[in-house]
């Protein structure tokens, strides 16, 4: 019987492995976009299943993993090899940017509900430089909603007008207003957060 210890490469990558990754470190340190190519092909599958995994959509995670390697290419100074090995540095990046995405889609969600309550949404958040995207994909998201969805919400979120200022300016009854409202809010969650919004009724 063979009782020979099997090897357990599983745990200890190759030498060759461990100097190729070294060899990528240092040629994304010095701004090679060659190993920088390399180092994608290597890693992306893997921070993108990060992402896909954490956010539960695959167009984010898609977002998520370009922001992961456009920050390691501008960050490429900070690497500190004796820190870590370059993949874990990866994960460390994509670790945040999973963080601020989640953090973002709240913002973002904060934003909508607000506009579902008789209540001002400027005064609920309060402008900031990393909210000008969320606005921006808000735009979009609303875009694409129905015409009678859109206009109820557009009044209520840029002229911050209530559900009974908007059936009075509209003449539309007040159940009517509150339905595109509620419909309309539904599709925006579904934009935002596919995942939750799945779960909830209309």
């Amino acid at each position: 019987m063979n009782t020979r210890t099997r090897p357990t490469t599983t745990l200890v990558p190759p030498v060759e492995e461990t100097r190729y990754e070294e060899e990528l470190a240092q040629g994304l340190v010095k701004a090679d976009e060659e190993a920088f190519a390399a180092i994608y092909r290597r890693w992306g599958s893997l921070v993108h299943t990060m992402a896909t995994r954490s956010l539960g959509d695959t167009h984010e995670a898609e977002d998520v993993t370009q922001q992961v390697f456009v920050g390691a290419w501008h960050g490429r100074r900070g690497f500190r090899p004796e820190r870590g090995t370059l993949g874990a540095w990866l994960v460390g990046i994509t670790r945040r940017k999973i963080v601020d995405a989640l953090a973002a889609r709240t913002r973002r969600l904060s934003l909508i509900e607000s506009a579902g309550q008789d209540v001002t949404p400027a005064r609920l958040v309060r402008p900031a430089p990393d909210e000008v995207l969320d606005r921006v994909l808000l735009v979009e998201a609303l875009s694409r909603l129905p015409q009678a969805q859109r206009e109820v919400l557009c009044m209520a979120f840029y002229e911050d007008l209530t559900q009974a200022q908007i059936a009075e300016r509209t003449g539309v009854p007040l159940g009517t207003v509150k339905s595109h409202a509620r419909r309309g809010l539904h599709r925006l969650r579904t934009a935002v957060d596919p995942v939750t919004a799945h779960d909830t009724s209309v």
